[in-house]
């Protein structure tokens, strides 16, 4: 193909993308109203089990889950319903990211909980099929990636507040090999897409009290996107006077979460999606591994919580997924039942993981055969939810930092 056509075929590659994007953007426009799962009976969580690992630790939560929620079960204000067919194999097996049968049964549900699912990626013999994570996002309009990173010894607690549906992410399996020696990948950032994640940090600190909010971009050298996204931001800090905002550039603020001397300053971050993905990341290893975050992806009307890391294949291969830690999917859990309502059992959940996980540490997660398998971990953070002396526990522990 000569120079001419190639270009001419990615302009057309471009053209519809622009349309799909306009499409995209005038829906945004359209106003929705909040879920209030106040008034819903029962509530419907969606079990996803996932790949590799994610099946093995799914399971485990359920357990802590039903038992937290065993009155409200029986009561029929709480169902949960297992969501089979998220898994690699069927994705592959329909070539798309989220089969439609399997999205039918995920829209019954108003919140859904999930064990990770593996991403293709060139050469591992999959097709490319877009993640299952992004699709769901966009599919459900799950705009908010919310990541909490809390370290009480060391004044740490973070929230991040990652924008979750466009960016590279949004577009990322629709570049373009323009020649053989030219790819082009695309970046989406719009004016409502910005808007609504930073109206939600600035919301969540006034809502938790909370003083500053940090904006993260690299509007110094990518000038028109992240140039929107920082506009975005002064124009709806001006809304919060009594909330101080700053911005960042994402390669120091990458270093000064490591930095001892400021990191404790900060409290709440929104990103766009690539960079709160590097980052969160980057938070979740301070406090301990990525295996000890949960994350939740909110959108007006659906919710989706899910463990941050991988599905560990190797794992699996090495018959190893009965020792893996599922302290990320009850974190996930925990903020999942604050945020259907159940904030009291959520703080509890929070501070049992808290206890099993960083302090006290009776049994431990090592992956392997010399420690707890995940089925164990799970029944000790269930009987310390149970144990009445949980607050002054905690509390102790985290004096004695």
């Amino acid at each position: 193909m000569s120079n001419i056509n190639a270009i001419e075929s990615a302009k057309e590659h471009f053209g519809k993308l622009l349309e799909q994007q306009i499409r995209r953007v005038d829906l945004l426009l359209k106003e929705q109203e909040w879920t209030d799962y106040s008034g819903l009976s029962p509530i419907v969580i969606g079990m996803i089990g996932g790949d590799g690992i994610g099946p093995t630790i799914s399971l485990a939560t359920q357990k802590v889950l039903q038992h937290m929620l065993s009155d409200e079960e029986s009561q029929g204000k709480i169902k949960f319903k297992t969501v089979e067919g998220l898994t690699i194999e069927n994705r592959a097996k329909h070539n798309k990211s989220i089969p439609d049968d399997v999205l039918a049964v995920i829209k019954e549900c108003h919140v859904t909980l999930k064990g990770p699912t593996h991403t293709p990626e060139k050469g591992d013999g999959w097709p490319n099929i877009e993640s299952a994570n992004v699709s769901m996002r966009k599919e459900l309009d799950l705009f908010a990636n919310v990541r909490p990173v809390r370290i009480p010894r060391e004044d740490i607690d973070w929230t991040f507040f990652r924008e979750n549906t466009e960016d590279l992410y949004a577009v990322g399996s629709q570049g373009v090999n323009v020649t053989p020696d030219l790819a082009i990948d695309f970046r989406v950032i719009t004016s409502p897409g910005s808007e609504r994640i930073i109206e939600a940090a600035f919301a969540h600190a006034k809502r938790t009290g909370k003083t500053r909010v940090t904006v993260v971009t690299k509007a110094n050298v990518v000038k028109t996107t992240d140039g929107k996204f920082l506009d975005t931001a002064k124009k709806i800090g001006k809304r919060y006077p009594d909330i101080e905002w700053d911005g960042w550039y994402i390669d120091i603020m990458t270093a000064k979460l490591l930095d001892k001397a400021r990191r404790d300053q900060f409290q709440v971050l929104v990103l766009p999606n690539l960079y709160g993905d590097i980052l969160t990341d980057e938070a979740a290893e301070i406090q301990g591994g990525v295996g000890t975050a949960g994350s939740a992806n909110i959108g007006k009307k659906y919710a989706m919580f899910e463990a941050i890391h991988g599905s560990a294949p190797r794992m699996v291969d090495e018959g190893r997924d009965i020792f893996a830690d599922p302290s990320s999917l009850l974190r996930a859990a925990a903020m999942m039942l604050e945020h259907i309502g159940f904030e009291e059992k959520g703080s509890r959940l929070h501070k049992a993981i808290d206890i099993c996980g960083m302090y006290e540490r009776t049994i431990s997660i090592t992956g392997r055969s010399n420690g707890a398998t995940s089925e164990d971990f799970g029944s000790y953070v269930m009987s310390t939810v149970e144990d009445s002396s949980l607050d002054s526990r905690w509390e102790n522990y985290i004096d004695s930092q």
